[in-house]
């Protein structure tokens, strides 16, 4: 099964939404004439249509009445409200997939009242540049044929996609939804550390942030793991070694593995915030 040809709706095209939008046009899983996208402002609803040439809507039941995919990327504190606005348009044969943080799929069905085939995703925001890194999960009533593969399709067309049990996606928030950030502010250290040492600051952010997609992409392309591609350059008596006793010494790989476990903990009191 394919999303060619099946009408999506982005309910709440912000950011993310916005990623997604244009994924999929770029990509080509979806034309232009297919998609509506909806949100509050009358502005952001004229920059979508003039850049990709897709319908758009103020009214969320409107879009959401017109889609065979309602794809929700609101934000979860307003995820009750909007279901509950759309509710009374939605289909139980429409596939619904939640780009919200926290809101498990029993809480959406329930609040839906219709046994709609619900898959939950968690992106990251390297989607704005098709290089995320998506968790996608199936509800109640969506199936890995029908349902998980069209949302791989979609999710596919920004960056990697993979399929865990819901209980997991908590986790997967911790470790690749707020991901980046971490990465974020290693880039800025290591900036900071090079205009310390005299390089400029311009030349340091290039140098940085080059670095560190040049790393990751070898753990990518490789398949090697990523203690023997240090290993690999790690001479006797060399500065590498050097960094790395220090590295250790200050409890980097603890300190990631903390904030991992932090922003997990978090997700899942946000998740029981949201059942409620």
């Amino acid at each position: 099964m394919s999303i060619k040809g099946k009408k999506i709706a982005v309910i709440g095209a912000g950011h993310m939404g916005k990623a997604m939008i244009g994924g999929m046009l770029r990509a080509k899983t979806a034309a232009p004439k297919d998609i509506i996208a909806s949100r509050r402002d009358e502005a952001s609803l004229s920059e979508l249509r003039r850049l990709w040439g897709i319908q758009t809507t103020a009214n969320n039941k409107k879009a959401a009445a017109s889609a065979d995919i309602i794809l929700l990327a609101v934000k979860p504190q307003i995820s009750r409200a909007v279901l509950s606005e759309i509710a009374g348009r939605v289909k139980k044969s429409q596939l619904i997939i939640s780009l919200m943080a926290g809101v498990k799929t029993e809480t959406i069905a329930k609040i839906l009242k219709k046994p709609c085939p619900i898959v939950r995703a968690m992106p990251n925001t390297p989607c704005l540049v098709d290089a995320g890194a998506t968790a996608i999960c199936a509800g109640a009533h969506a199936t890995e044929k029908d349902h998980l593969s069209l949302a791989a399709e979609i999710f596919g067309s920004v960056g990697q996609v993979v399929t865990l049990p819901e209980t997991a996606l908590d986790a997967v928030t911790g470790l690749s939804g707020s991901g980046p950030v971490y990465i974020f502010m290693v880039i800025e250290a290591m900036i900071d550390g090079g205009v310390k040492m005299g390089i400029p600051r311009a030349v340091a952010a290039k140098l940085a942030a080059q670095t560190v997609f040049g790393a990751a992409k070898l753990v990518i392309e490789t398949g090697k793991h990523p203690a023997i591609l240090k290993d690999e350059v790690t001479t006797p008596a060399g500065t590498a070694i050097n960094a790395i006793h220090v590295l250790e010494a200050k409890g980097l790989r603890s300190v990631l593995i903390d904030a991992i476990v932090a922003a997990t903990l978090r997700s899942q009191e946000i998740s029981r915030l949201y059942a409620d």
